[in-house]
């Protein structure tokens, strides 16, 4: 066995293991699980157990490296979309190799899986879409393509603000249509787009209705659950994933109809925002939650921005549906790529507001300098509301564990004091 095969054997036994060791925290360190979370903890087990890409039944696959990769367009071009954003601490360790030492964790681990499993992804993947959301990301696009990838890059607006902006997206996502086409060979419809926008939306709906169950009171489920949720839908067959998001919020129903809780009526509720959680790196929302806390909702790209708009529009034609699934992921988003971002200013607000949040943990990733830069301006309009954020700055490895308990621990012991006092 030479050595790049046995680079790729312990690779694999390491992504095991972290995969493993994250379902055994999430599965045994909890009570009360949702029976209906079984489904995507197995989906994890299986998934993880050995590095595949999911079957596809011959369609083409599009890898995506952003939330803001119009899936609808996906779907109506007879493909299949990938989200390729990994969590991984071992190919953050391989993807290093390749990139700055303080390059973002995310980027350089979603760059060392594509390029340790090369052979994999190179033999299923049909291309990979890189909106410029990202610095990072968008120049990691020539060293995919060295690796033989085929890249196509779509163009975000600076901003979301003018007229222009509006229109400089959706002659990307038109182009993005176009290439779809070309790559699948089919082409896309009023019927198979109208179908497509159908399938995304029903998906949707099961979200929101998770959402709203999270704002319940004591809480009905714990977020590192919802985190997992959301994080399958990268990967899982999409009607399967709606139909098992139904199941899981029929119990929680239940659940809301009996009087279960989760945790204790004054555990503090958290707002999760910044870097995404990506399986397996779940550190900090399961850290936060074994100490006392819980997460009731979040504001990030792998869950809530990924999931809760759907697309709408007047005219079953090509010329309303398209720009309607442009806007779809340029007015609601909230990305720290946009200046000004105000938007996501008021969304935490609001979000503070709606599901009675008595703190803000704000996670950024070492390295992504978008997200560090704005956590002043999220935590001066905090302050105004009276409402405690913890500005938490990590990466994939686990060795600030210890100081990050520390910290979380601390934090949540404050907003317990602070709710004593209010009594």
């Amino acid at each position: 066995m030479d050595r790049i095969e046995r680079q790729k054997k312990t690779t694999g036994l390491h992504l095991a293991m972290e995969a493993k060791e994250t379902l055994r925290r999430v599965e045994s360190e909890f009570p009360d699980n949702p029976a209906a979370m079984q489904y995507f903890y197995d989906l994890y087990r299986d998934r993880y157990s050995e590095e595949t890409v999911p079957s596809t039944n011959g369609r083409k696959v599009v890898g995506t490296m952003c939330v803001q990769v119009p899936d609808e367009l996906i779907y109506a071009a007879g493909a299949v979309p990938l989200r390729l954003c990994n969590g991984s601490n071992t190919y953050d360790q391989i993807g290093a190799g390749s990139m700055p030492s303080k390059a973002c964790p995310l980027v350089k681990a979603t760059v060392g899986m594509l390029e340790i499993s090369a052979e994999l992804y190179k033999d299923r993947l049909d291309a990979i879409v890189i909106p410029t959301t990202c610095d990072q990301k968008k120049k990691s696009a020539e060293m995919l393509i060295d690796m033989g990838y085929n890249v196509h890059i779509m163009e975000m607006p600076a901003s979301k603000e003018t007229d222009e902006a509006r229109h400089y997206w959706q002659n990307s996502v038109r182009n993005f249509a176009l290439m779809l086409q070309k790559l699948t060979g089919k082409k896309i419809t009023k019927k198979s787009l109208k179908e497509s926008v159908a399938k995304v939306s029903a998906a949707n709906k099961q979200f929101r209705r998770l959402n709203n169950l999270t704002k319940s009171s004591p809480p009905l489920i714990f977020g590192k659950d919802v985190f997992m949720v959301t994080n399958a839908y990268f990967f899982d067959d999409i009607e399967s994933w709606t139909s098992a998001v139904a199941k899981l919020n029929d119990e929680l129903e239940e659940r809301k109809r009996d009087g279960f809780k989760v945790a204790q009526s004054h555990a503090p509720r958290i707002l999760f925002t910044g870097s995404p959680p990506i399986f397996p790196n779940m550190k900090v929302p399961v850290l936060l939650e074994q100490v006392g806390g819980v997460i009731v909702a979040d504001e990030v790209c792998s869950s809530s921005r990924l999931l809760y708009d759907s697309v709408a529009f007047d005219e079953e034609a090509l010329y309303d549906m398209v720009p309607a699934i442009a806007d779809r992921y340029l007015k609601p988003c909230t990305c720290p790529c946009y200046t000004p971002n105000n938007d996501r200013k008021r969304k935490i607000e609001l979000m503070v507001k709606d599901f009675a949040a008595d703190g803000v943990i704000y996670q950024a990733f070492s390295g992504c300098h978008l997200y560090e830069m704005e956590q002043k301006g999220i935590n001066s309009r905090l302050e105004a509301m009276g409402v405690p954020m913890l500005y938490l700055e990590t990466d994939y490895s686990p060795e600030d564990m210890g100081q990050l308990s520390t910290r979380v621990e601390a934090f949540i012991e404050s907003i317990k004091t602070r709710k004593r006092r209010k009594k």
